[in-house]
């Protein structure tokens, strides 16, 4: 019966959506507490992962909210419940975790971000391969508004912000506009909210046109080529490329650019 409950609670808390054009998009569903993260939901994104990333139909997967917000981070109700040491520790461990599966599936991930982002929703963007806002979305690490330093949404904002900018948020936990996050670098495109669905629509659509095989290659070398050394990257990413060469789609692109026609992927 717990075990039910369980299922129960993660499927009501990410809505997920498979299109036929290889979109997958999970939707965070708890709008009432503006889709904080809480153990159920963080159960169930790191559910939906494991699952997409076995799953060779998706081509994409876009997240966006239910309700008025994007994420506001945890859920500090839950968290108060359980005022000890070792659920923190646990439940933070499962945060990171969430997020570095989000990183290793093979299909690059879109924040669609409608409404605030903030503390580990505001991570959330961060640690997305790529993100659309509107112009009317703020983002904040505001944790340290009420004591807690942000350090593991940090994580995900030192590699995608500068030093000084990713401190600005951390030390501040102030709001920062869509507009100063596509200058921060936390977000691609800042537009309208009639342009919204469109415009991730399209960044989806350029994706997923592209071939698989390539694009999940190219994220996996992507992330762990940032661990290393400069001189340890580019022989990694050598030996990596060389093997991207021998794919058949590879061959297929580069024989259509050359013959001026439309490849065809053999791995969608």
């Amino acid at each position: 019966m717990a075990d039910a409950a369980k299922k129960q609670a993660e499927s009501e808390n990410i809505l997920p959506r498979h299109d036929q054009d290889g979109i997958c998009r999970l939707t965070l569903n708890r709008p009432q507490q503006y889709n904080a993260l809480s153990e159920a939901m963080l159960d169930a994104l790191q559910g939906a992962f494991d699952e997409i990333a076995e799953d060779k139909s998706v081509r994409v997967v876009i997240i966006g909210g239910a309700g008025k917000a994007f994420c506001a981070g945890h859920d500090l109700k839950e968290m108060r419940a359980n005022p000890s040491r070792d659920y923190y520790e646990h439940l933070f461990a499962k945060c990171g975790r969430m997020m570095t599966a989000m990183q290793r599936i093979p299909q690059p991930v879109i924040a669609r971000v409608h409404g605030i982002a903030t503390a580990a929703g505001c991570q959330l963007v961060a640690n997305a391969d790529l993100a659309v806002a509107v112009e009317e979305a703020r983002f904040a690490t505001s944790g340290i508004g009420v004591g807690l330093f942000c350090m593991t949404p940090g994580v995900a904002l030192s590699r995608n912000l500068g030093r000084k900018q990713a401190f600005e948020m951390l030390f501040t936990g102030e709001f920062i506009s869509a507009e100063q996050a596509v200058d921060f670098g936390l977000i691609n495109y800042a537009v309208a909210p009639a342009e919204l669905d469109a415009k991730v629509a399209e960044l989806a659509g350029a994706v997923a046109a592209k071939s698989g095989a390539a694009i999940s290659a190219g994220k996996r070398v992507f992330y762990r080529q940032l661990e290393m050394g400069m001189e340890e990257a580019y022989a990694y990413a050598a030996k990596e490329m060389a093997c991207n060469m021998m794919f058949h789609d590879a061959g297929e692109g580069i024989d259509a650019f050359i013959g001026k026609r439309k490849p065809v992927w053999k791995h969608k």
